[in-house]
């Protein structure tokens, strides 16, 4: 890496520093996920967690229970630290500084941010507002060069919540294989289908490796329950590299994880009501304005409206000033004229903001 290029290297996330000291509000329609769990909810007592186990290379009960959930051979599987460092591990592991990727565009900034810290030469192939978000194979092979080591997609689509379907991804994936690339595949959003058997697209070949967690469906971010499945020689790749970052795992979490799995039908069965509540209530909001257009997912949690005439910043700054409800401004997706809103929050919370993003678009009128 030249020196030049050493001095531009990204060394921070936009998005997630504002998250942490920006996003919070009494009303807060920025958080993409479910709204947390606390420990009560969760039917556990002390006499199953300890504090240090013998963990190694993963908890082999958790490896076990990821291997039967996703129908994988153990040796395909990697726990981490949550989706995002899930994220990191695998760019980290697929790719070496100087080596070309093909991004989406709009993306999630903390995971371009960190491509891009790892000294890759970033190019992009567009998610277009007009064709809801879709992604394109012929723009992905519009975009492919000899040169392009890995694709990257987040399915269902961070920040609009648009799912990509299977005869698509194989699309990619052929690309990808005919350029001895790989594709990596974001799916912490899927877990929002609520199937018994979750969709993957690492069933769809060996150049596909895809990441995930108990985050953003179910409420609990704080176990940082994350994975990626890969090809073992990959999967073992990984778990080598992971000694320079994490090493160990914090064990009680690990313990705690696989308490929550034991529990996800009844977690995913309280989730998926309120998800379908609340993409009603805001399906009915957004039919009632003029002033915004959006492509609306059938799934997920996560709408990505855009400001008619406008950008969303006047928005999203009177919004947190005097009606106290923050939504993610478009900036951070690349498209300023949009603004990211979530649905798995608190119901009386929700139908509150919904008001109050009315009156201050009805002020900005």
């Amino acid at each position: 890496m030249s020196a030049a290029e050493e001095k531009r290297r990204v060394r921070a996330s936009q998005y997630m520093h504002w998250a942490k000291t920006c996003s919070r509000a009494r009303i807060n329609l920025a958080t993409s996920g479910l709204a947390n769990m606390t420990l009560k909810e969760l039917d556990v007592s002390l006499d199953e967690l300890e504090i240090t186990g013998d963990s190694g290379y993963g908890y082999q009960p958790l490896i076990r229970l990821l291997a039967e959930r996703f129908c994988v051979a153990e040796s395909s599987v990697v726990t981490a630290a949550g989706t995002s460092f899930a994220n990191h591990l695998a760019l980290a592991a697929l790719i070496n500084p100087g080596d070309e990727i093909l991004f989406e565009s709009p993306a999630y900034e903390p995971m371009l941010a960190a491509a891009e810290y790892l000294g890759t030469k970033v190019k992009r192939f567009q998610r277009r507002f007009e064709a809801g978000f879709a992604v394109s194979a012929k723009e992905v092979e519009r975009n492919l060069t000899s040169q392009t080591r890995l694709i990257v997609i987040t399915n269902f689509h961070n920040p609009s919540g648009a799912l990509t379907d299977e005869a698509t991804l194989k699309e990619v994936g052929e690309l990808a294989r005919r350029n001895n690339a790989r594709v990596l595949i974001d799916e912490v959003y899927l877990e929002m289908l609520f199937a018994e058997s979750p969709q993957t697209a690492f069933h769809l070949g060996d150049q596909f490796v895809v990441t995930g967690s108990l985050t953003k469906a179910f409420g609990l971010s704080g176990l940082r329950c994350g994975w990626i499945l890969a090809e073992p020689e990959t999967a073992e790749k990984m778990w080598r590299l992971n000694d320079l970052f994490a090493a160990t795992p914090v064990h009680a979490g690990e313990r705690l994880s696989l308490i929550a799995f034991k529990q996800l039908p009844a977690i995913a069965a309280r989730a998926q009501a309120r998800l379908d509540k609340h993409r009603q209530l805001l399906n009915q909001f957004l039919d009632s304005r003029d002033d915004l257009d959006v492509v609306r997912p059938e799934f997920g949690s996560i709408m990505f409206p855009r400001v008619k005439d406008d950008t969303s910043e006047r928005l999203c700054n009177l919004l947190r000033e005097k009606y106290e409800t923050s939504v993610v401004p478009g900036r951070f997706f690349e498209l300023p004229a949009h603004f990211r809103i979530g649905m798995g929050g608190d119901s009386e919370a929700f139908t509150e903001g919904l008001d109050r993003l009315g009156q201050a678009l009805d002020e900005l009128r």
